[in-house]
């Protein structure tokens, strides 16, 4: 219990921050901060059900630098050919059910000079898609398994809402969540960070 105070302590300053980097009262606005209120509050009303959360997280990582591309994949998943950023905020959670949620707005192409000039802060996918990634048991040793979402609306900002129940591995330990391309298996986000002043948790924990 003392956990899920914690971050829904995180998601109502994430939910100030968000709102305070959009100074205008914008129906995107308004529309981001009635979702991050339902999801805060469904963490709620899941807690009192006992269902275990497995990850509750705040901030993703864009694809960038060494990521991007066949070379260093993760979980055997590769990179988008183009670096992604996370301009506005992404929250999520997973439980032991394997109920996944993402609400990520302004996930978009970085302002980076690999991407054409018309494509920088804009999504050209019509669906992204939710993975997990977990290490699990087998026979012989330890092996990764993938599990991915259909896919969920996104417009043009880069926004969108996925929610699915997955069939997780047993056991599922060291799970990754990804938001992948709807047309392809390359990953534009991840759980992780990175700081602005290359140490420690400063900047915008959604952001890179």
């Amino acid at each position: 219990m003392r956990k899920l105070t914690i971050a829904i302590a995180l998601l109502l300053a994430l939910a100030g921050t968000a709102q305070a980097q959009k100074p205008s009262a914008s129906a995107g606005a308004v529309d981001a901060q009635a979702d991050q209120r339902q999801l805060i509050d469904q963490m709620q009303s899941l807690d009192h059900f006992g269902t275990r959360k497995i990850l509750t997280f705040s901030t993703m990582y864009g694809v960038d630098g060494p990521f991007v591309g066949e070379d260093n994949p993760i979980r055997d998943v590769i990179g988008d050919e183009l670096p992604w950023t996370v301009d506005g905020f992404a929250i999520g959670d997973l439980d032991t059910r394997g109920h996944l949620r993402i609400l990520v707005r302004g996930l978009v192409f970085a302002d980076d000079p690999s991407v054409p000039p018309g494509l920088v802060g804009t999504n050209d996918e019509p669906y992204f898609r939710g993975l997990v990634s977990c290490l699990t048991e087998t026979d012989t040793g330890v092996e990764t398994q993938n599990v991915i979402t259909d896919g969920f609306p996104a417009n043009v900002h880069g926004d969108s809402f996925i929610h699915a129940t997955l069939e997780l591995p047993n056991p599922c330990v060291a799970p990754i969540v990804m938001i992948l391309a709807g047309s392809e298996d390359k990953w534009f986000a991840v759980t992780g960070f990175e700081s602005a002043t290359g140490g420690g948790d400063g900047g915008n924990p959604s952001t890179h």
